[in-house]
């Protein structure tokens, strides 16, 4: 009854890291360089931190909500295991 979780491996990780920095740079530099007012600059880059912030959440809301369902399970895969167990014994 041993689940294994998958690992990412480090050059994934790196990817991954790399890619949202390089994402949130470009985004950056776009608005920074935009032929905009100052305050429309600060109100597209508000809200691109905030959509950020919203993003990182749900996805740990997400896998939270995912690993707490993995634990129950596994709670109720041993239940079921001893309860069999002792019925074999009887």
């Amino acid at each position: 009854m041993s689940q294994e979780t998958a690992q990412h491996t480090g050059a994934w990780v790196v990817f991954t890291q790399a890619s949202f920095v390089a994402s949130a740079a470009l985004v950056g530099f776009g608005i920074l360089f935009m032929p905009l007012d100052f305050w429309m600059k600060g109100y597209l880059a508000m809200g691109t931190v905030m959509l950020i912030q919203s993003c990182i959440t749900a996805t740990k809301t997400l896998r939270d909500v995912h690993e707490g369902r993995r634990m129950v399970n596994r709670i109720e895969d041993a239940r079921t295991e001893r309860l069999l167990m002792s019925v074999g014994k009887e």
